[in-house]
C-alpha cells in the first residue's frame, strides 16, 4: 500500500498594506502643487518688479522692451540697465536667504534660527564698517569682497569655538552660544566705529538698512558664483540633515557623517549669506520666517523645504521691494524696512496659529 503524499498547505498570503503609497503620492503631489504655485507667483512679481517704478511702464511695454533691442529708448533704458538686473538679484538674495535660514535652523535645531545666528551678518557687517573707515569704501562693489571675507571669518571663529577649539564636535547648543557671542562682540565693535567716524556712519547706514536699489548687475556677477557653489552644497547636505534631525547616534546610525554634514552645511550658510549681505545688506526675517512657512506647507523633509524656501523667500522679498517702492512714491522705502514690516506678523501668526515645530 502507497504511503499518502503529504503536502504542506501553502502559506496564507500576507495582505501588504497599500495606503502608505498613495498617502506619499498625494504628499508629494501637494508639494509639488505648493511649488508650482510659488513659481508661478515668483514670476508674476518679477514682472511687477520690471513694471513698476519711480517711472511707470505699462505691462505691454515691458514686453515689447523684452523682445525689442531698442537701446536708444528710455524704457529699455530702464529695464534693461535697471529693473532687470534689481528683480534678478532680489531673485538670488532672496532664494540664498531662503535656503541659509532653512538650513541654519535644521543645523542648529533652534526654530528660533536666521542666517545671523552663526555671526555671518555681524561679520560681514564688521569688515564693511572697518574697510569704510580704513579704505574709503564708497561703492556696494567694493563691499562685496570685505561683506565675504568678514562674514567667512566670523564663521571660522563660530565653528573653532563651537567645537571646543577642537577638543569636541560642534554640537547644535555649541554652535549656537558661540554664534550669540561673537555676533554681540561684533555688534559692538560696529557700533563704536561708527560712532568715532561720522562719515563711516554716513556710508555705512545705507548698506546696512538693506536695499536692492543702486545695486547694478556688475554686484549680482560678483556673488553669483558664491551663490551658486552655496546652493549646490545645500543640495548635498540635504538628506544628512534629515538623518540628523533625529539626533547624532541616530542620524550616524543612518550613514550620516554629523561633524562633515555641519561642516558642510557651515559652509554653505557662510557663501548663501555672506554673499546675499554683501551685496544687498542685512535683511531681516526673511530667512526666519520663510522656512516656517515651508515647512507647514511640505514637512518635515529638509529638502523640500529648502527646495520651497528658495522660492517663496524671493516672492517675500521681490513683493516687499515692489510695496517700498509704491509706498513713498516717487520716492522709495528700502526693502529690509518693508521686510521687517511684512515678515514680523507673518511670522508672529504663523507661531500662534500652531506649535513651532521642533527641529
Amino acid at each position: 500500500m502507497t504511503a499518502p503524499i503529504l503536502t504542506e498547505p501553502a502559506p496564507a498570503s500576507v495582505p501588504v498594506p497599500t495606503a502608505p503609497a498613495p498617502r506619499r503620492r498625494a504628499s508629494t503631489a501637494r508639494r509639488t502643487g505648493w511649488l508650482l504655485g510659488a513659481l508661478l507667483l515668483l514670476a508674476l512679481l518679477a514682472l511687477a518688479s520690471i513694471a513698476i517704478g519711480a517711472r511707470s511702464v505699462a505691462p505691454g511695454q515691458v514686453l515689447h522692451v523684452l523682445l525689442n533691442h531698442e537701446p536708444t529708448s528710455e524704457d529699455w533704458i530702464v529695464v534693461h540697465h535697471s529693473r532687470i538686473p534689481r528683480t534678478l538679484l532680489g531673485i538670488a538674495v532672496g532664494a540664498a536667504l531662503g535656503v541659509s535660514g532653512a538650513m541654519m535652523q535644521a543645523l542648529t535645531r533652534n526654530p528660533l534660527a536666521d542666517p545671523g545666528l552663526l555671526g555671518v551678518n555681524g561679520g560681514a557687517a564688521a569688515a564693511v564698517a572697518a574697510g569704510t573707515a580704513l579704505f574709503d569704501l564708497k561703492s556696494f562693489g567694493s563691499f562685496v569682497w570685505f561683506a565675504l571675507a568678514g562674514a567667512a571669518v566670523a564663521s571660522f571663529v563660530v565653528q573653532l569655538l563651537g567645537g571646543g577649539g577642537g577638543r569636541a564636535s560642534a554640537t547644535p547648543a555649541r554652535l549656537a552660544l558661540a554664534g550669540t557671542a561673537v555676533t554681540a562682540v561684533l555688534t559692538a565693535f560696529v557700533n563704536g566705529l561708527i560712532l568715532l567716524d561720522p562719515l563711516t556712519l554716513n556710508r555705512f547706514r545705507f548698506w546696512q538698512v538693506g536695499t536692492l536699489a543702486g545695486v547694478d548687475a556688475t554686484v549680482l556677477g560678483q556673488v553669483l558664483p558664491f551663490l551658486a557653489l552655496g546652493g549646490v552644497l545645500a543640495l548635498l547636505v540635504g538628506r544628512p540633515l534629515n538623518a540628523l534631525a533625529l539626533g547624532d547616534d541616530a542620524g550616524h546610525a543612518l550613514g550620516a557623517n554629523p561633524g562633515r554634514t555641519r561642516l558642510i552645511s557651515l559652509l554653505a550658510i557662510t557663501l548663501l549669506c555672506g554673499a546675499a549681505t554683501a551685496a544687498v545688506g542685512p535683511i531681516a526675517f526673511v530667512g526666519l520666517a520663510v522656512p516656517h512657512l515651508a515647512r507647514h506647507v511640505c514637512g518635515p523633509d529638509q529638502r523640500w523645504i529648502m527646495l520651497l524656501s528658495a522660492v517663496l523667500a524671493p516672492v517675500l522679498l521681490l513683493g516687499s521691494d515692489i510695496v517700498g517702492r509704491i509706498a513713498l512714491h516717487p520716492a522709495e522705502l528700502q526693502v529690509g524696512v518693508v521686510t521687517a514690516f511684512l515678515g514680523a506678523p507673518l511670522f508672529i501668526a504663523l507661531v500662534r496659529g500652531r506649535r513651532i515645530a521642533q527641529l
